[in-house]
């Protein structure tokens, strides 16, 4: 159905990773590029100066480091560590990167999400292409 997916991993969450990867080969037709893309927060601007630079490289090599771990070893899944807003940016990568599909887990929503707005009711809301939301 699908040939260019995006799989939205959340390092810090307890989302099940492996059910996101599980839809989105299910959704993939055959040749399909899948990349999972984890969204660092940045640092709020006031706290940046304070902070050495290896600070911002090494967190973005852990990121990755940890994204990689997650996935596996699984050979043909493409994973990429940006910063920003985990909403806009993953809207932001899938506009830029001509994604056809989303794949992003959700949790179930709390009191703060309907006051909030959770990342994937973002994503859902303002995505240029089909989402696909796991719980």
């Amino acid at each position: 159905m699908y040939k260019n997916i995006l799989v939205a991993v959340a390092l810090d969450h307890t989302h099940d990773v492996a059910g996101a990867f599980a839809a989105a080969r299910s959704l993939a037709d055959e040749g399909a590029s899948v990349t999972a893309l984890n969204v660092l927060e940045e640092m709020p601007s006031y706290v940046v100066p304070y902070l050495p630079p290896e600070h911002f490289r090494s967190r973005h090599e852990e990121a990755e480091a940890m994204l990689k771990a997650q996935l596996g070893g699984v050979a043909d899944v493409k994973p990429v560590v940006v910063s920003g807003h985990p909403g806009t940016t993953i809207v932001e990568y899938a506009t830029e990167h001509d994604v056809d599909c989303i794949v992003i887990a959700s949790h179930r929503p709390g009191l703060q999400d309907y006051f909030l707005g959770s990342t994937a009711g973002r994503v859902v809301r303002h995505a240029p292409c089909a989402v696909h939301v796991v719980r």
